[in-house]
């Protein structure tokens, strides 16, 4: 009796497991009927749809909203916010010299970070060894030559005044951006980032500052000294003798040899212009200038550039102002020089006086006195 029941119970199960293979699920059959009546499918995503249509054709795929982010740059957005470029998030793509093509804030990064920095810093450090070396092996140019004669004026006082607020000016300015520019290498390790963070704060608002006043001297200077700093004969013979620093032997100059002309047309006219107007764009000083974030990128390559290569001219011009060469200093500071200091260095220029073609007093201020020499200790 037992065993008949668990035969008819063995039978009954495996036929309820052949009819549910045999049997198609629902969902398959609903499956290949097809879709019910009156369905009508969504659209296929087309790449030139916006966002509000990508979300009826493929809701939750927010593609056209961020592409359209990513090519701000070349169509921009729409915004209620006002001002320029606000509808712009990330700009074009570009290739400044020395950047790969890149959108262009990332290539004004890399120029500043690979070319500006370690190239414009190693140049100024070589410039200023090698005046350190032609000053320990040769020395002070000139010689010192007798009290007592007559004077010459060398420069106005108008010029001077012109003159020695360019350089404070220009001085401040160099120090300021050096610090911003170079000094986390240098003074970030020793005054900590506190320190440093509030020193190139001062500076930077010193250099925003001083940078108008740079501009307005600068612009004196060149009206002022132009005139004399005009090719004239002679030049081409100090040009091809370089002006007998190496030889000992001075070339015969006017009142401003070929050197300090081409400081003047290259440091001062094409260098000096192109950082003040560089500088006037950073200011954000000049009215109607759309200021975008591509033309503050390159106004800072010009300004950069521009003052590296403007303070290494001036390296020169200061070293031969002060330490490099006898009674240069004194000249700009009292404004007058010795016969002996004017025939030996600017021998064209002394013919001039002596013929009368320049006066000797040019101004009506009195040359000053010299000190008396100092007695001789026993």
């Amino acid at each position: 009796m037992k065993r008949c029941l668990f035969l008819w119970l063995l039978a009954a199960w495996v036929g309820i497991a052949s009819a549910q293979v045999q049997t198609p699920a629902p969902a398959a059959a609903d499956a290949a009927k097809g879709p019910p009546a009156g369905f009508v499918a969504p659209p296929e995503p087309q790449p030139d749809e916006n966002n509000a249509a990508r979300a009826r054709s493929q809701p939750g795929n927010n593609a056209p909203f961020w592409r359209g982010v990513r090519e701000s740059g070349e169509a921009a957005g729409v915004t209620n916010l006002p001002g320029v470029e606000k509808g712009v998030l990330i700009q074009r793509f570009v290739r400044y010299p020395g950047s790969e093509f890149t959108t262009a804030g990332e290539a004004w990064r890399q120029v500043r970070n690979r070319v500006i920095i370690p190239y414009g810093g190693s140049l100024m450090l070589i410039v200023l060894v090698a005046i350190a070396i032609f000053y320990f092996t040769k020395g002070a140019i000139g010689h010192d030559h007798a009290q007592g004669g007559r004077r010459i004026e060398r420069f106005t006082p108008f010029e001077r005044a012109a003159h020695w607020l360019n350089a404070i000016a220009f001085v401040l300015l160099a120090i300021s951006g050096i610090v911003m520019a170079f000094g986390k290498f240098f003074l970030l390790p020793v005054l900590g980032s506190t320190l440093f963070g509030m020193l190139t704060y001062g500076l930077k608002t010193l250099h925003n500052f001083v940078g108008p006043l740079f501009a307005v001297s600068l612009v004196v200077i060149i009206v002022t000294f132009i005139k004399d700093n005009l090719p004239r004969k002679g030049d081409w013979a100090w040009i091809k003798k370089g002006g007998g620093m190496l030889s000992g032997q001075e070339v015969p100059s006017h009142r401003f040899n070929a050197g300090e002309k081409a400081i003047f047309w290259g440091g001062v006219f094409v260098l000096g212009l192109t950082v003040v107007a560089s500088g006037v764009v950073l200011d954000q000083l000049l009215p109607n200038l759309d200021y975008t974030r591509g033309t503050m990128q390159v106004a800072h390559l010009f300004h950069a550039i521009g003052a590296v290569l403007m303070m290494c001219a001036f390296f020169g011009h200061i070293y031969l102002g002060t330490i490099g060469m006898r009674g240069a200093y004194k000249a700009m500071r009292t404004g007058y020089v010795d016969e002996g200091w004017a025939r030996e260095h600017h021998a064209l220029w002394y013919a001039d006086i002596q013929a009368g073609k320049i006066p000797a007093q040019r101004s009506g201020t009195a040359a000053p006195k010299e000190p008396a020499p100092r007695p001789r200790e026993a």
